[in-house]
Parts: C-alpha cells; sequence; structure tokens
C-alpha cells in the first residue's frame, strides 16, 4: 500500500488534530471519530478526498465496529489506529470519588480496548498495521494528585504492553506514546478537571493546582514537531514499544526507572526470602 489509512479519535484539537494534518500532508487518509464533526469542518473541506469524519464517543464502546466498518467502506483498509481521545483530572486520591474515576477509565482504557478489537481482525488479515496509544508521562510515574488520571494511562500502558506481544506475530505493531507537557488545551479549563479540594490536602496539593492550571499556554511542547515524529515512526520500518516524548518526559521517566531499580536492589534479599527454599526456579514462555 502506498497510503495509509488512519483512524484517529480526539481530532478537535491538540494531538489528534496535528497527527491528522500531519498524515495528510504525506498524502495518507485519515477517519476523524469526533463527537462533534463540526469542529473538524475545515480539514474536510480542504481533504475531501481523503478525510472524512464520523461522530463517536469513545465511551461509547458498542459503536466502536461502526467507526472501523466506516473507515474500510471509504478507504478500503485502516493501517493506523490511533487513541487519543482523553482528558486530565488533578485532586487527592480520597476524594476523587467512583463515577469519575470510572469515566476515567472508559475514557482512557475500556473505549481504547473496544476500537482496537474492532481494527484488528482486517488488520489481522492485511497482516500489518500499527496502533498508537496515546499515554503520558504519568502512564510511568505518578505524584500527589494525579493518582486518578495515572491510575487510568498506567492501565492503558499495561493492557498494550500485552496487546504487542500478542499481534506481533501478525505484523501488526504497537507504540505507547508518553508525552510530558504539551502546548495543547490539556491544561484548560474545559479539559482539565478537578476533584474537589479538602484542607487535610491543601498544603500539599495547592502548588500542584496551581502548575497544572498556570501551565495553559506554556507548556514546553510543540505538538506539531510531536505529530512529524509519530507520523515518520508509524511510516519507518521499526517502532519503539515506548516512545517518551518531551525532554521532560525523557528525564522524568529515566529518573522513575532508575529509583525502582534502586529501590527492588535495595529489598532484593527480602523478596527472595518468601520463596520456598527448595522450589525449582520458574520456567515460563515470556
Amino acid at each position: 500500500m502506498t497510503t495509509k489509512t488512519w483512524i484517529i479519535t480526539g481530532v478537535s484539537q491538540g494531538f489528534g488534530r496535528e497527527l491528522a494534518v500531519s498524515a495528510l500532508r504525506t498524502g495518507d487518509a485519515v477517519v476523524a471519530a469526533v463527537r462533534r464533526p463540526e469542529s473538524v469542518a475545515d480539514i474536510a473541506s480542504e481533504h475531501p478526498d481523503r478525510f472524512s469524519a464520523v461522530t463517536f464517543d469513545v465511551r461509547d464502546t458498542a459503536a466502536a465496529p461502526s467507526v472501523v466498518e466506516h473507515a474500510l467502506e471509504h478507504f478500503g483498509h485502516v493501517d493506523v489506529l490511533v487513541n487519543n481521545a482523553g482528558r486530565g483530572m488533578v485532586g487527592a486520591a480520597e476524594m476523587v470519588d467512583d463515577s469519575t474515576l470510572r469515566d476515567l477509565m472508559e475514557l482512557h482504557l475500556i473505549g481504547p480496548a473496544a476500537l482496537v478489537r474492532a481494527v484488528l481482525p482486517s488488520m489481522r488479515a492485511q497482516g500489518s498495521g500499527t496502533i498508537v496509544q496515546m499515554s503520558s508521562q504519568g502512564g510511568r510515574m505518578s505524584f500527589p494528585g494525579v493518582g486518578a488520571y495515572s491510575a487510568s494511562k498506567f492501565a492503558i500502558e499495561g493492557w498494550s504492553e500485552a496487546l504487542a506481544g500478542e499481534v506481533g506475530q501478525f505484523g501488526i505493531r504497537v507504540m505507547i506514546v508518553e508525552p510530558s507537557r504539551f502546548r495543547t488545551a490539556f491544561n484548560t479549563p474545559g479539559v482539565l478537571s478537578f476533584a474537589e479540594s479538602s484542607s487535610d490536602y491543601r498544603d500539599l496539593l495547592d502548588p500542584v493546582l496551581r502548575d497544572m492550571a498556570a501551565a495553559d499556554g506554556v507548556q514546553e511542547g510543540d505538538p506539531e514537531k510531536a505529530a512529524v515524529i509519530i507520523n515518520a515512526l508509524v511510516h519507518s520500518e521499526n517502532v519503539p514499544l515506548r516512545l517518551p516524548l518531551g525532554k521532560e518526559a525523557v528525564e522524568r521517566i529515566s529518573t522513575s526507572y532508575r529509583k525502582n531499580l534502586a529501590e527492588v536492589s535495595v529489598w532484593a534479599d527480602l523478596a527472595r526470602s518468601a520463596d520456598f527454599a527448595d522450589a525449582a526456579g520458574p520456567v515460563r514462555p515470556f
């Protein structure tokens, strides 16, 4: 195939929009799965032959197959799925209620998983495909105030790592993208939400809240550059399983890895002592 067909969620703004524009510039076709198709009307008018929008809420898992069917009907194949739609959440773990936590899981794990399941049969039949999961640096490390958000991103990362091992045999690649702060709408009041405040956590979390709220418009990352990088990797022979994106993401995730390894070493002997002394070592396929 000389051109690729992309399905991208959350194309109205931010990474999703930049990825769609980048793919179109390279001659590819794009299906934008968005809640409001009118939000991408300008892209549709500029690329009427290679761009199609379909109304879709990521949390509506029953509608996932129809998105893939739409892409296959319009362009004949699907080569790239980008699960991008999402939102931020700030608040102490104790203050985030069940409904909010469940909504984040549906948006960042359950919905993306449904789209992956819907697209896999066609990718498997053609023997190729790339699934791009837009995670976050918060999908590999966390800190006070972002536990609910990180929990949903940790979840999609664990699910996707297993997925990569399962579908690689069919020529399907999985790339988990872990951005730091990029100049998208992520930090705007309409996208970033806050749990109910509590005096018990105020001193600890107020600096976090101020930092998150003040980041809009001054983030270090350039979403257009990020889209070009992701697009180039999708078109390349090899993709990384995980791609920290942005200087801060590289530094913070690397620091987290080193800290975790050091902690394992400190407690390694005690941890090993929990095994039966005469037990044979494990033999595992992975």
